[in-house]
């Protein structure tokens, strides 16, 4: 594929996937791998930090070389080099962060550092026809202004952008994310990990009104999501309270349905209310949706429906760039065309920045 300048190398570490991506100034994605860690977290039943900035560094060069050899490219050949700086979790972005810089200096290109959740709702720009396309062929590259929704393992939240770089926060969860409670419960489930796509499967299965679980904040004007309840709720549904051993729960087929059905149902029921409710406070008639809950098929549905009764263009990323990935890694290049680069000195920042 021809190259139209800039051409931007990608990369991206901020929890368990390790991945680059070369894009240039058309959008066009030239080269794309990513490294899943699931099979080695997958014992523990949730990320564990130390051994995934391990697997980091064992898996970035094999990584960046694939990109680069599948988009025919050399290093030389970068404009510019793009990284995933906040947020996350401190030691995956640390890697990152000193591979990016040690290429800017060696190349003697520019860096550029991201925000991770502003990346994921770029990635609806990689959207073909407003459906799920493929990564290339881009047409949709007009979603701005808009309201943007990230739902993932490790955040919550809902911005209002005015342009790609011009964003305010309406809101978030004040404890855990939508992904970590489906993780969570999976684990009460015995489901196995990642516990969303497990939870899901066994959804399919349920009655989503055989259990009256909570919906926080529902009725309140506030931005805010909590689902540290529900998930407590969950478990009091299945074990009650006091210390339980999960594994050596007698659940049947039924009742494991149900309240995956059920728990699923609460977390989709919040997460589209509150964000009709972002599109109604701030004005806007289109909504993206990013993160890796956002392939979840009950809300990409239900959203859909609430989005067309209220006028709203809804936009979700492409199902391959819900999770965690470095195509989305192409909003640099809205940093590199507004002369907006990094110095030397740039920093992770693991907490939410704004």
């Amino acid at each position: 594929m021809e190259k139209h300048a800039p051409l931007i190398l990608t990369l991206e570490s901020t929890c368990d996937e390790t991945a680059a991506a070369l894009i240039d100034g058309q959008l066009n994605v030239l080269g794309s791998c990513i490294a899943s860690q699931d099979s080695l977290h997958r014992p523990f039943r949730g990320v564990v930090p130390e051994i995934a900035a391990r697997a980091h560094v064992e898996r970035l060069l094999p990584v960046l070389e694939t990109t680069l050899k599948q988009a025919g490219f050399w290093l030389e050949d970068l404009d510019a080099i793009a990284v995933a700086t906040t947020p996350g979790l401190a030691n995956s972005l640390l890697v990152g962060l000193v591979a990016a810089k040690t290429l800017a200096i060696v190349l003697d290109r520019p860096l550029i550092g991201i925000n991770h959740l502003h990346a994921h709702v770029f990635a609806c720009q990689f959207v073909e026809n407003e459906g799920s396309g493929a990564a290339n062929g881009v047409l949709n590259r007009g979603i701005y202004p808009c309201v943007g929704m990230i739902v993932s393992g490790g955040h919550s939240h809902l911005y209002h952008y005015r342009s790609p770089l011009d964003s305010r926060l309406l809101g978030g969860t004040i404890d855990d994310a939508a992904g970590e409670a489906f993780d969570k419960v999976a684990a009460m489930l015995n489901l196995g990990f990642p516990g969303g796509p497990a939870v899901s499967l066994a959804a399919e299965k349920g009655d989503p009104k055989a259990f009256r679980f909570p919906r926080s904040y529902w009725n309140e004007p506030e931005i805010r999501f909590s689902f540290s309840g529900l998930k407590t709720a969950v478990r009091y549904a299945i074990a009650g309270p006091g210390s339980v051993d999960f594994s050596s729960l007698n659940l049947s087929a039924e009742t494991v349905a149900n309240v995956a059905a059920s728990f699923e149902q609460a977390v989709v029921d919040v997460l589209v209310h509150k964000a009709i409710q972002a599109t109604g406070q701030t004005g806007e008639s289109t909504l993206c949706l990013g993160g890796g809950v956002a392939a979840n098929r009950r809300l990409r549905s239900q959203l859909a429906q609430a989005c067309s009764e209220n006028g709203i263009r809804l936009i979700i990323a492409p199902l391959e760039l819900c999770t965690d990935n470095a195509v989305m890694g192409a909003i640099a290049l809205e940093h590199f065309r507004a002369g907006l680069f990094s110095d030397l000195e740039i920093d992770i920042q693991p907490g939410l920045v704004r």
